[in-house]
């Protein structure tokens, strides 16, 4: 399978070092310039931009997590004016507020090629068609492999998500020989195909490129058993980049994806510590942008765990590879590929006067796509109401009132945090309390293995 770009996929680890010690030089300089924030940080810890000089100076510096994002809406962390931007993403945040990205037209550029390396990586190939599956929008996933595709010289079909019968139509019609998607989606998919008595083998699809949450090899199975094809992972964060940091090579797999570490350096730390950790042992992973110019991030704590490997790959690449997510350290969910945090569930719930924020969220998979289940407890006040109600023979208006409460809640959180949920109400007292430990606000009963 040809490689996107050979000259930097396979560039010698010696000459691939000095680029990366360069880039990161001057954005180091870059940053401290241009960005208020970075340079409040690094004289805080008494650092010059000149101390950098190569990436074994990374832990040096502090890392940035997403809250700094938060706490910088919208603009904050942009090192360059309104006039020079391209482009603005965003993703979901904990409190209503989504973190906000930012593109230049170079940025762009390096997102296409990315992408596009992360295409051909996965079997893609000029003149094949993509169908597109991902959403387009805000959300970086749809325009991201949008440009990609388009960069690799491919025919794209943004068909975005939803709308199942649409697409298997499109796919029946259009006879495209990859898709991107989620790979709860491609399953969907698969089994859709299945109830119309459509056999894998009658599928023009060859390959599928699935990301935006976690999955195994039994997903893998199954999507490729499926929709008859070979199936790779795709990798990224909005706050890095988008889609497009890593991928998997469709003939080597084996759950590990290539960074592209000249525009993205990876280090991975200790959890607990931030300490850097040998290569090969699982900590988080912490990214570095190298080359983006609108929104430049410096140590950013994913909160994915994972480790690395840079020893010689059949491909031939260089570049160093990871290994499966094999779970976050915080506590956002990601259901359907959208993030989900409990506090995003709270601010909704605060402002719904019937009900307390004392609730409990049950995250179950049903075939192929989660399920969310919200427990939720009824406010002291309505709670009496409804009993009142039912005491003099009002059952039929107390059951409307439930009803019509259970939907409330069920379009706010959807029009507010974009997952669709099951309500059900509780009285009061009966949601999970802290007993002086930490409250386990979420069951994730789903089994990713």
């Amino acid at each position: 399978m040809p490689i996107f770009q050979p000259e930097l996929e396979t560039l010698p680890r010696p000459q691939l070092k000095a680029l990366q010690d360069e880039r990161l030089r001057e954005q180091v300089h870059y940053v401290y310039a241009r960005v208020p924030f970075y340079r409040q940080r690094l004289d805080e810890a008494g650092i010059k931009p000149g101390d950098i000089r190569g990436v074994e100076d990374l832990p040096k510096l502090p890392f940035t997590r997403k809250k700094d994002l938060r706490e910088h809406y919208p603009f904050g962390m942009f090192a360059v004016g309104r006039e020079e931007l391209a482009r603005i993403h965003a993703s979901s945040g904990t409190t209503g507020k989504p973190t906000v990205v930012g593109y230049t037209r170079g940025d762009l550029e390096v997102f296409a090629e990315v992408v596009a390396r992360s295409l051909a990586a996965a079997g893609g190939e000029p003149g094949m068609m993509l169908h597109n599956a991902y959403g387009y929008g805000l959300f970086t996933g749809g325009l991201g492999l949008h440009g990609g595709a388009e960069k690799l010289g491919m025919l794209v079909v943004p068909v975005s998500g939803g709308m199942t019968e649409r697409q298997i139509m499109l796919i029946q019609d259009f006879k495209p020989e990859m898709i991107s998607c989620t790979p709860s989606y491609a399953q969907t998919l698969a089994e859709e195909f299945k109830k119309r008595g459509v056999a894998p083998e009658e599928i023009s699809l060859k390959y599928a490129v699935l990301g935006a949450e976690p999955w195994t090899e039994a997903i893998r199975k199954s999507v490729e058993e499926g929709l008859g094809v070979r199936a790779t992972n795709i990798y990224g964060l909005s706050e890095i980049i988008g889609p497009g940091v890593s991928n998997e090579d469709v003939h080597e797999r084996e759950g590990l994806s290539y960074i592209w570490e000249d525009h993205f350096y990876p280090e991975i730390v200790h959890p607990e510590t931030g300490e850097p950790l040998p290569e090969g042992e699982t900590g988080v992973l912490v990214l570095t942008t190298l080359t983006k110019k609108a929104m430049p991030i410096l140590r950013y704590w994913t909160g994915d765990l994972t480790f690395i490997t840079r020893e010689p790959a059949p491909s031939g690449r260089t570049h160093a590879r990871m290994g499966q997510i094999r779970g976050r350290t915080d506590d956002m969910l990601i259901i359907r590929g959208v993030n989900v945090y409990p506090t995003q569930i709270e601010e909704v719930l605060k402002g719904i006067a019937e009900v307390e924020p004392h609730y409990q969220i049950v995250v179950s998979r049903q075939g192929t796509l989660d399920e969310v289940e919200l427990k939720v407890e009824l406010a002291e006040g309505f709670y009496r109401h409804i009993g009142a109600q039912m005491l003099s023979d009002e059952v039929v208006e107390a059951d409307h009132q439930l009803s019509a409460l259970r939907d409330k809640v069920a379009f706010k959180i959807k029009d507010n945090v974009g997952v669709s949920v099951k309500v059900s109400l509780l009285s009061p007292g009966t949601a999970p309390r802290s007993e002086g430990g930490k409250l386990k606000r979420v069951a994730d009963l789903r089994r990713l293995s």
